[in-house]
């Protein structure tokens, strides 16, 4: 599958907005696995930092392709 370089930058710029809709989600799921499996501080950053990306680009590929 070949993407053109402007429907990949269109995808990263939607990215950003969509951070304000899923820093939250991001957040509870970080408390969840803190809670439910006892990970560290500092891999619940990486797990709620990496959520927050993967869901705003889902988000972003929701609007472009949908």
């Amino acid at each position: 599958m070949d993407i053109p370089v402007n429907d990949l930058t269109i995808l990263l710029v939607l990215t950003f907005p969509m951070f304000i809709f899923t820093i939250f989600p991001a957040l509870k799921a970080g408390d969840f696995f803190e809670k439910r499996y006892n990970i560290t501080e500092k891999q619940k950053r990486a797990l709620v930092a990496a959520l927050t990306f993967f869901g705003a680009f889902a988000l972003a590929l929701f609007l472009k392709y949908y």
